[in-house]
């Protein structure tokens, strides 16, 4: 089975760690990967934003990208949500909603890919500690996501995972949405860190660093300790070294 990765833009260009274990994750379950170099941005920020047109050459340039791919694996509810989409904004695109609609069919999210398609519970990781799971938004109403990431982190050895207050909220950053609404997205983060802190976990884990990045920050901005990480970093934590790949 071979997988091309979806870097995303979070990823790529601020959080490259989480790449690198997702990369190591699934060749470690015997996945073989690619990285298509023509890759850019799904398109949501503008999209979203309302450049719909003026954002489609984005999305083309998505789809030629992956056009050759088996499957498609991003670390990113949010982005392989809009990915998802491409097959409703071009259907009625003669020379691109076959491509869109192949694409949106192959493309998931790292912990729903491994936990859906590979058919794989227990990963093999180990990581001590107490830990909480943020679920984010788009993985959980776009994709309708709300299994794997639990299932995969039940069977992390050593790992203690206490159900977060609210789950259902969001975090507040929303892309967009914290800069067009910020004192709504500022109430919206301090609500989530206080469920957090409820917790008493030590470990804050989610799928999206969006919303990692958005909650992590306003932890520091309190002057209170988490360690922040993505589920990819989580299930990569394996006791033998030697299983993991050089990328």
């Amino acid at each position: 089975m071979k997988v091309s990765i979806f870097s995303t833009c979070l990823v790529d260009m601020m959080f490259p760690n989480v790449g690198i274990a997702m990369v190591e994750c699934l060749e470690r379950l015997g996945v073989e990967t690619d990285f298509p170099e023509s890759q850019v941005c799904c398109g949501q920020p503008t999209y979203n934003s309302g450049y719909m047109e003026d954002t489609k050459a984005t999305l083309r340039n998505q789809l030629n990208a992956f056009k050759d791919s088996e499957y498609v694996v991003g670390p990113s509810g949010s982005c392989v949500g809009m990915m998802r989409e491409y097959k409703e904004i071009f259907k009625d695109d003669p020379e691109f909603a076959d491509a869109a609609r192949e694409l949106s069919e192959k493309t998931y999210e790292f912990s729903q890919f491994i936990y859906r398609v590979l058919g794989v519970t227990d990963v093999g990781a180990e990581l001590n500690g107490k830990a909480t799971y943020h679920r984010s938004c788009h993985m959980t109403r776009i994709l309708g996501e709300r299994e794997a990431p639990f299932e995969l982190l039940d069977k992390v050895k050593g790992l203690e995972m206490v159900p977060l207050p609210h789950v259902e909220n969001c975090c507040g950053f929303g892309g967009t949405f914290s800069v067009k609404m910020p004192e709504i997205s500022e109430q919206m983060v301090s609500e989530k860190v206080q469920d957090v802190i409820d917790t008493e976990a030590e470990i804050l884990i989610s799928a999206d660093m969006g919303c990692l990045m958005n909650i992590g920050g306003k932890f520091n901005r309190l002057g209170k300790e988490i360690k922040i990480m993505h589920i990819a970093e989580v299930l990569n934590q394996v006791p033998d070294k030697s299983k993991l790949s050089a990328v």
